[in-house]
C-alpha cells in the first residue's frame, strides 16, 4: 500500500475519533473533557483528516503512484468525512436534515453514475464543481463546529449555515454536471 492510500485509511479511520469528540452518549461525551474542548478537538480531527485528502492526491500525482485502490478509497473516504460529520451536526440539532438529505442523495446518484461508467472501463474523474463543492462543504463543517468562529466574534450572522447551503447548490449543480456529461451512459 502506497502513502495516498495510506493516508486514504488514515482519514477513514480519523472518523471515529472525530465522532468520539463532538457527539455525547446520552448526556457526556463519552471522553472526560468539556463539550467546548470536544467540538475544538473535533475541528481540529476534521481539518486534519480534510487535509489528507489534499495531501493523498497531491502526492499520488506527484509520484505517479495512482491505484485503483486509491481511485476507489478516496471518494468513499471523503464521503464518510463529510456525511459523518453533517450527521453529527444534525443530530446536535444545529443544522436541518435537509441539506444533508440533498447531499446524500447527489452522491449516491454520482456514484450510480461512476458504477455504470466503470462498468464499461472508464473512470469519471472529480469534476471542478465536485472539488469546489466538498472544499465548501469542508469549510462550512469546520465553522459549524465552532459555532461560526471566529466570524461569531464580530457578527451573528450565520456564516457556517450560509456555506453550508452555498453547498448545496453546488452539491445540484455538480449532481447536474455529472449528469449530465454522462446521459448516454444514462440512456442505454
Amino acid at each position: 500500500m502506497n502513502l495516498p492510500n495510506k493516508l486514504t485509511v488514515l482519514r477513514i479511520l480519523m472518523i471515529p475519533a472525530f465522532l468520539l469528540l463532538i457527539l455525547p452518549v446520552g448526556k457526556a461525551l463519552l471522553l472526560p473533557i468539556p463539550p467546548q474542548t470536544g467540538r475544538i478537538l473535533a475541528a481540529l480531527v476534521f481539518v486534519l483528516a480534510a487535509f489528507t485528502d489534499l495531501l493523498d492526491g497531491a502526492i499520488a500525482r506527484k509520484q505517479n503512484c495512482v491505484t485503483n485502490l486509491g481511485k476507489f478509497l478516496d471518494p468513499i473516504a471523503d464521503k464518510l468525512l463529510v456525511v459523518s460529520a453533517l450527521m453529527a451536526l444534525v443530530q446536535l440539532g444545529e443544522i436541518s436534515a435537509w441539506p444533508v438529505i440533498i447531499i446524500i442523495a447527489r452522491e449516491f446518484i454520482v456514484q450510480g453514475v461512476r458504477i455504470l461508467a466503470a462498468s464499461e472501463a472508464v473512470v469519471i474523474a472529480a469534476s471542478i464543481w465536485g472539488k469546489i463543492k466538498t472544499f465548501t462543504q469542508m469549510i462550512a463543517i469546520v465553522l459549524l463546529i465552532l459555532k461560526d468562529y471566529p466570524f461569531s466574534l464580530l457578527t451573528s450572522f450565520p456564516v457556517g449555515q450560509l456555506l453550508l447551503w452555498a453547498s448545496v447548490v453546488l452539491t445540484v449543480t455538480s449532481g447536474y454536471d455529472y449528469l449530465k456529461a454522462n446521459r448516454d451512459r444514462l440512456k442505454n
